[in-house]
């Protein structure tokens, strides 16, 4: 694994639980995860240990999309998910970990998230803006208390 990482934290004003929860609905990564400008299909995921997800993102403006896919290492509900991403496009190889640690805090949720062996073609502050925007859009979709 290659040193390129990044580490981000957030508050969020929600239980463990439901960001755990966002991090493995398909249709809750779909609304979140794709940065500003893009779109996510989830074309498989199985939230399991040793299960596996896949998805693309599109460009909306350009068309363009690219696909990854990965595999789910370790599943602690409402505490951590660890797992592999790998992109399919050659230009970027490797194979990146991610680590999403949940803590609870007396607001809501400490979130702390690792993505280890980013590839030498994406600028590190590139992914990190991407990142910044995405939760933005966790913390929308997970902080709002909408009754029944």
């Amino acid at each position: 694994m290659s040193d390129r990482t990044v580490h981000l934290h957030r508050v969020l004003r929600a239980t463990p639980e439901k960001v755990y929860r966002a991090f493995l609905e398909a249709d809750a990564m779909a609304k979140w995860l794709p940065p500003h400008g893009f779109t996510c299909q989830v074309h498989h995921l199985e939230a399991r240990a040793g299960g596996t997800f896949r998805m693309s993102f599109r460009n909306f403006g350009a068309g363009s999309e690219h696909s990854f896919g990965g595999e789910y290492l370790e599943l602690i509900p409402g505490q951590l998910i660890r797992y592999t991403d790998q992109f399919d496009d050659p230009k970027l190889p490797g194979v990146l970990e991610v680590t999403v640690r949940l803590t609870p805090v007396i607001c809501g949720t400490q979130l702390s998230i690792t993505q280890a062996g980013i590839p030498q073609a994406i600028p590190l502050e590139m992914c990190y803006l991407g990142w910044q925007e995405s939760l933005l859009q966790l913390a929308a979709l997970v902080e709002p208390e909408i009754a029944g």
